[in-house]
């Protein structure tokens, strides 16, 4: 049973990530923590085009490349499903470009890194 679409995607239209590029990470991100599991099927592509309001290519894009990856498998007269075997990336690896971007904007700030490890750690602590 394929999942509820509103439910498992949103898009950030004011991103400068492209959309098909946010759906990727959207998928890793439900594989990593569990809510995708293998086997799971994933909505159309058509279902998530018209529920997110974007072009059916941009998702089909999203889905190929996840497939390329060995993510997504593609199941005759099923869709597509997240691939037996998979092994998702870790969690902290998600968090990585993330990080690495701040890292760069760090270093080009030229700020130490006690000072934005402290800064990082009293984020974190919001958060909660």
């Amino acid at each position: 049973m394929a999942m509820h679409t509103a439910a498992l995607f949103s898009i950030a239209t004011g991103s400068s990530d492209p959309i098909y590029r946010q759906l990727i990470e959207q998928v890793r991100r439900l594989t990593a923590a569990a809510v995708l599991k293998p086997g799971d099927v994933l909505p159309s592509v058509r279902d998530v085009a018209l529920a997110l309001a974007v072009n059916p290519m941009t998702v089909s894009k999203a889905y190929n490349m996840l497939e390329t990856e060995g993510l997504l498998s593609r199941a005759r007269g099923v869709g597509m499903l997240v691939a037996e075997g998979n092994k998702p990336q870790g969690r902290e690896n998600l968090l990585r470009p993330a990080l690495e971007r701040a890292a760069a904007e760090a270093r080009q700030l030229e700020l130490d890194p006690d000072t934005v490890l402290q800064l990082f750690a009293k984020i974190l602590g919001e958060t909660k």
